[in-house]
C-alpha cells in the first residue's frame, strides 16, 4: 500500500543501488530485501542479479558476483556489513554486523525517540477505520471480536506510524431488522403465544438486551410459518423512517438498553472508539445523497426501485450486480447508508484513506459501494480498503443470532478469567500476591488470551472457535507472551546492572542463542510498518511469539544473573521486555509483571 522502509532498509537500498548505478538499463528496477527463512543465509537477501540478468540477457551468477565485488568495495557498506555471499542461482545474501544489528535493537529502549522515528513515516495524514459495528437489539457477539479487535489494532498501527486516525463505530440501528424487532415486542406485549419469552412477564423498561435477542430469534422462528409477520415488519420500519413517534420511542428504548451492554463489553476489552455514528445518524442526509446520485446520472429504475448498474463501466472494472438505492416501498437501504456514511466522513475529515474492518460475507457490498463513490467523485486519496475479516465459527458451521446460537462475548471473558484461575493455582508466584493483584492479573491473562487467539491469524481466514487453543501457555498464545514478558522481568529485578542500555560492543563471543534473540529484536520496526502495510495485526503478533520463543530458548541455555557476560544478556533481556510490551500494547493486551 504505501513504501515506508526503515534505516536499514534504506541504507542497504542505497549500497545496492550504488552498486548497479554505472549500467543505465537498470534505471527504475525495484530492490526486495527479504530476512531468508534460514538464519544461516544472512540477514537480509536479495534476487536483484535475478532480475537484473533476465532484464539485460546476462548470466545471473555471474552479475551477481559483479554486484558482490562492488559493494565489498564501498567503504560506506563496511560500516554496517559484515559479508557479502552469492548463493544458488544468483541470490545475493547480506550478513550485516553484530554491533549494527544492537544499535537497531537497542533503539526500541528508548520510547520517545522510537516513537518519534516511526511517526515519521505516516507525516499527518488522515486515515478513517470503520469497526467494531455491533447490531442494537443483539448482545455483543464473539462474531463482533473480530472487527473491534482487528481495527483497533490497525488504528493503533496506524497511529504509531504518525497518522492521524479517527476510529468510527458504525452501529447497525437501523433497517428492516428494527421493523421485525418491533413487531416482535408488540406481539410480546399482547401476549402471543409464540412470543413469549419467559416465564417471567417484564416491561419493556425492564428488558435487557438479552431479552431483545431472544424476541429477534422468536420472530424468525413464527415467520417461518406467518410470511404476513415479514410484510408487517417491512411496513413497521417505513413509519419508523418516516418518523412515526410511538414506533420511534420503542426503537429508541432498544438502543439504549444494547448500548448498556456495549459500554460494559467495550471497558472490559480496554477499547475506546472515537466517535460511534450509527446508521440512523445519516437517515436526514440521504434524500440529498439521493439526489446527487440522480443528478450524477448513475441511478436507474428496475421494478419500481431505485438502484445503480455497474456494466460497461469506463474505468475498465469487470461488471457487478446492481445495487440497491431506495426500495419499491420508498424506503432505503444499507448500500444507500453507505454511501451517505462516505459523503459525511469526506466533508466532515477529508481522509486520505478509509480503512473498513467488515466480515468477508461483505465483500461485494463494499465493492459496490467503493464503485460508487468513486463514480460519485467520493473517493479518498489513497483510497478505500476492506480488511475482509473471516468468521468464528463454531466446530459444527457458522454462527447465527436466528437459530439463537450465538456465543455471547461475555460468556467467553468468564469462561477465559476460569481458566487464567486455574492455570494460577498451580504457581507459586501467584499465591504470594495481593488479592487485588491476583485479580488485575487473572483479568489481563484472560482478555490476552482472547484477543491474542484472534489477533494472531490472519484476519482474512476463518477461525474455529477452540477454547483451549485461548489459555494455552505453549506455542501461540497470548498467556505465552505475557508469561515471557514477565519472566524478563523477573530477571531483571534481580540484576544489579542499573544501565542496561549503550553498550559498547556486543561482543564477539556472543553464543548461537544470543545472536539469533538479537537478530529478531532488531525487526520490530520492521514488523510494524508490515502489518500496518499489510492491515494484518497477526504480523505483529507472530513476531512476537517469535521473540518470546528466541528467548526462552537464551533463557534455558544461557547463564543471565552472574555471569561474566551479564551485562549483554541483560540488555538482550530488557530489550525483548520492551518490545513485547510495546508489540501487545499495539494489539490492545496488558503485560503484567508477575505471572
Amino acid at each position: 500500500m504505501f513504501n515506508y522502509k526503515t534505516k536499514t532498509q534504506v541504507l542497504l537500498s542505497e549500497i545496492l543501488s550504488k552498486a548497479i548505478e554505472n549500467n543505465k538499463e537498470v534505471v527504475g528496477v525495484e530492490i526486495n530485501l527479504e530476512h531468508p527463512q534460514n538464519e544461516s543465509f544472512g540477514d537480509y537477501s536479495t534476487n536483484l542479479a535475478m532480475v537484473l540478468a533476465k532484464k539485460l540477457g546476462e548470466n545471473t551468477r555471474m552479475l551477481a558476483e559483479e554486484i558482490k565485488k562492488s559493494i565489498e568495495e564501498n567503504k560506506e557498506a563496511e560500516e554496517i556489513i559484515e559479508k557479502i555471499e552469492v548463493a544458488g542461482a544468483g541470490f545475493i545474501n547480506i550478513y550485516l554486523k553484530t554491533d549494527y544489528i544492537k544499535s537497531v535493537a537497542e533503539a526500541s529502549n528508548y520510547e520517545n525517540e522510537f516513537r518519534e522515528m516511526l511517526a515519521e513515516h505516516g507525516m499527518g495524514k488522515t486515515v478513517v477505520i470503520d469497526y467494531s459495528a455491533p447490531n442494537i437489539a443483539k448482545p455483543f457477539g464473539i462474531g463482533h471480536l473480530r472487527s473491534t479487535n482487528i481495527g483497533q489494532a490497525i488504528y493503533n498501527l496506524y497511529r504509531m506510524l504518525g497518522w492521524n486516525t479517527i476510529g468510527d463505530n458504525h452501529v447497525g440501528d437501523w433497517g428492516t431488522q428494527f421493523g421485525k424487532m418491533i413487531v416482535a415486542l408488540e406481539k410480546y406485549e399482547n401476549k402471543d403465544v409464540r412470543f413469549q419469552i419467559s416465564d417471567v412477564r417484564k416491561t419493556l423498561s425492564e428488558f435487557t438486551v438479552d431479552d431483545l435477542e431472544k424476541l429477534y430469534v422468536a420472530f424468525h422462528a413464527a415467520s417461518e410459518t406467518d410470511e404476513a409477520l415479514v410484510d408487517e415488519a417491512r411496513d413497521t420500519f417505513a413509519k419508523l423512517e418516516k418518523g412515526d413517534e410511538k414506533v420511534k420511542s420503542v426503537w429508541q428504548k432498544c438502543i439504549d438498553i444494547s448500548w448498556q451492554e456495549f459500554n460494559r463489553v467495550y471497558q472490559m476489552l480496554g477499547v475506546s472508539i472515537d466517535f460511534a455514528y450509527g446508521e440512523s445518524f445519516y437517515e436526514k442526509s440521504m434524500p440529498g445523497v439521493i439526489k446527487m446520485m440522480d443528478e450524477k446520472g448513475i441511478t436507474s429504475i428496475s421494478q419500481g426501485a431505485k438502484i445503480v448498474k455497474f456494466e460497461n463501466l469506463d474505468d475498465g472494472e469487470a461488471d457487478m450486480p446492481p445495487a440497491m438505492v431506495e426500495k419499491s416501498n420508498g424506503t432505503t437501504t444499507y448500500f444507500t447508508r453507505d454511501m451517505a456514511t462516505i459523503k459525511f466522513r469526506m466533508d466532515e475529515w477529508k481522509p486520505d484513506m478509509m480503512i473498513y474492518e467488515v466480515g468477508s460475507d461483505h465483500i461485494l457490498h463494499f465493492k459496490q459501494v467503493f464503485r460508487t463513490a468513486k463514480m460519485m467523485g467520493w473517493s479518498p486519496k489513497e483510497g478505500f480498503v476492506h480488511v475482509a475479516h473471516g468468521m468464528i465459527r463454531w466446530k459444527e458451521g457458522k454462527f447465527s443470532t436466528r437459530q439463537g446460537k450465538t456465543i455471547h462475548l461475555t460468556e467467553v471473558i468468564d469462561k477465559a478469567v476460569e481458566e487464567a484461575k486455574n492455570i494460577a493455582e498451580s504457581s507459586k508466584v501467584v499465591k504470594e500476591m495481593k488479592a487485588s493483584e491476583k485479580e488485575e492479573m487473572i483479568m489481563a491473562v484472560a482478555l490476552g488470551g482472547i484477543k491474542f487467539n484472534d489477533l494472531a491469524s490472519d484476519p482474512r481466514k476463518d477461525i474455529i472457535f477452540d477454547w483451549d487453543k485461548i489459555m494455552s501457555l505453549e506455542g501461540d498464545s497470548g498467556p505465552y507472551v505475557q508469561y515471557t514478558y514477565s519472566r524478563c522481568r523477573s530477571v531483571l529485578a534481580k540484576t544489579e546492572i542499573r544501565e542496561q542500555n549503550n553498550i559498547d560492543s556486543f561482543g564477539d563471543k556472543a553464543s548461537e542463542e544470543e545472536l539469533s534473540l538479537l537478530r529478531e529484536l532488531g525487526k520490530f520496526e520492521e514488523k510494524i510498518i508490515e502489518a500496518a502495510d499489510r492491515f494484518s495485526p497477526s504480523v505483529l503478533a507472530e513476531y512476537l511469539v517469535s521473540i518470546a520463543r528466541k528467548y526462552n530458548e537464551f533463557y534455558a541455555k544461557n547463564k543471565i544473573i552472574g555471569d561474566e557476560q551479564e551485562l549483554r544478556r541483560v540488555f538482550l533481556t530488557k530489550t525483548a521486555s520492551l518490545v513485547i510490551q510495546r508489540g501487545l500494547e499495539i494489539l490492545g493486551i496488558k503485560t503484567v509483571e508477575k505471572m
